[in-house]
């Protein structure tokens, strides 16, 4: 479900909020008011994957991008048709292994896998897909 923005969103689930490591702030547009007021897209088993995924990983994941309207997606060379328009995270690679990453990301059931040298892009898409973005390939062939 599409919020407009994070305080409706906040108001809306705040009761039902099952999720602890994650936030409506954290995955919600970052274009900061220039195109939209912060929409959110709120989607329960996308937020299990990303719980299930941390607690494979056994720490906490940091997210350098969720949802996007159309307008940040463009601003940010998103692809036109980017899985960020609806729910999907591009998740920082920091100290982790990124192949335990990768594994907890199949494990949590996300089936759009980018991978890139600094993020992990993860999404539930219906046709699942995995690609490299450019300059990563090697870092991610075992």
């Amino acid at each position: 479900m599409l919020y407009p923005n994070v305080l409706q969103a906040r108001r809306q689930l705040q009761s039902g909020w099952r999720w602890p490591h994650f936030s409506v702030a954290e995955l919600a547009c970052r274009c900061g008011g220039r195109f939209c007021g912060g929409r959110y897209w709120h989607d329960p088993v996308f937020l299990d994957g990303l719980e299930t995924m941390r607690a494979h990983i056994g720490g906490p994941l940091v997210l350098n991008s969720g949802h996007r309207c159309p307008g940040w997606n463009a601003a940010v060379g998103g692809a036109p048709l980017s899985q960020h328009k609806e729910v999907a995270a591009d998740i920082q690679i920091g100290q982790h292994d990124r192949h335990r990453l990768l594994d907890g990301a199949i494990d949590a059931g996300f089936t759009g896998l980018g991978l890139a040298r600094n993020f992990l892009h993860v999404d539930r898409r219906a046709r699942p897909a995995r690609w490299y973005y450019p300059g990563s390939e090697k870092l991610w062939t075992l």
